[in-house]
């Protein structure tokens, strides 16, 4: 997003610790889901938007922005919030879940790229925890 304001100090933590932050991703959905508006989108609406993704009413129109009275996503800002939100979310979180969980049986009749993509990950991840000394223990019967 970028705003007619001074720049803020850099906050401590890393940017993927911070997208595991439920309100940051809230943020983050919330401003790809108001960035098509033509004139930007006001602090108060985006405090709204992520009000309506949470379903809790502790998000306040402060906690959205400081001084700026509108936003404006620009496209590469757009594409960059949609990649990581999705790769968190649809890429990543499959991943971790699947390390845990070996796959027992046959494959199925239809095993898609993608499958094969997420098995090759799967199984990668599980040599990097071996190498790396994490263990991971076997999904609960």
């Amino acid at each position: 997003m970028s705003c007619r304001c001074p720049p803020r100090p850099a906050r401590a933590g890393s940017p993927a610790s911070t997208l595991n932050k439920p309100r940051i991703r809230a943020a983050l959905s919330a401003a790809l889901a108001l960035a098509p508006a033509p004139g930007g989108f006001t602090v108060a609406k985006h405090a709204a938007r992520v009000r309506q993704i949470t379903g809790h009413d502790g998000y306040t129109t402060p906690q959205a922005g400081y001084d700026p009275r509108r936003y404006h996503v620009p496209l590469s800002a757009a594409r960059t919030i949609s990649a990581l939100l999705t790769l968190r979310d649809h890429v990543i979180a499959p991943i971790l879940a699947g390390v845990r969980s070996p796959r027992m049986g046959r494959k199925p009749k239809i095993w898609t790229a993608a499958d094969r993509d997420y098995e090759t990950l799967r199984i990668g991840m599980q040599t990097l925890f071996r190498h790396l000394g994490i263990e991971t223990q076997p999904a609960a019967a």
